[in-house]
């Protein structure tokens, strides 16, 4: 299977209720063959109009963010976890979430990206459970997950929190900084992943 055949599954999905409300599914964006993913939660308004992930006020911050690390929107791909709007942007319910994880299951199968940025606590959660993102933010994880093999994952703020609490933004551009540097260590580190205990689902610092 192809990301493009996955998204077009995508597009006629009635697994979860969210399904009756959207206009559009929004499954992802961007380099099928990344180095990079960001994850958010779960599409917005705009979104869900437009068919594509983070293009509303927190994706034009995000995409200044990624400007600010000579990365364009096109050489990374963004996705969220939920593909369907939540009526008026709730949060996901447990079961819509696990009604869409094997489709991002598949999408980080298909891409496999060096690193994965966890953009908020709801992403960050399903990769690195059991910490708060006040914590976790700003530190990078390799972990390997059941599907999907052994990957690094550095949480990050939400973007869209800067836009209600301005004083994050300072730590989020900060822990984008990280970005470049980091992926180049994970590219060197040609052993990191054999590194990886294959019997252990626990997160690891990635120093």
């Amino acid at each position: 299977m192809t990301l493009e055949e996955l998204h077009q599954g995508i597009s006629t999905c009635e697994k979860c209720g969210l399904s009756k409300e959207r206009n559009k599914t929004v499954p992802g964006d961007g380099d099928p063959h990344a180095d990079i993913v960001f994850i958010g939660e779960g599409p917005g308004r705009n979104e869900d109009q437009q068919g594509l992930p983070f293009v509303g006020a927190a994706g034009k911050l995000l995409s200044e963010l990624m400007v600010g690390i000579g990365l364009e929107r096109k050489d990374a791909f963004i996705a969220n976890v939920v593909k369907c709007r939540p009526p008026g942007n709730r949060d996901p319910l447990p079961e819509e979430v696990e009604a869409c994880w094997p489709y991002l299951e598949q999408q980080l199968k298909l891409i496999d990206p060096l690193l994965v940025v966890t953009l908020g606590r709801h992403s960050m959660n399903r990769f690195v459970p059991n910490k708060s993102i006040s914590e976790a933010h700003g530190q990078a994880f390799r972990r390997e997950i059941p599907n999907m093999g052994k990957l690094v994952f550095f949480p990050i703020y939400h973007p869209a929190a800067a836009l209600y609490r301005p004083q994050l933004k300072d730590e989020i551009v900060a822990d984008f900084s990280k970005v470049p540097k980091l992926l180049a260590k994970i590219k060197q580190d040609k052993e990191m992943r054999a590194e990886v205990d294959s019997q252990s689902t626990q997160p690891k610092l990635f120093t």
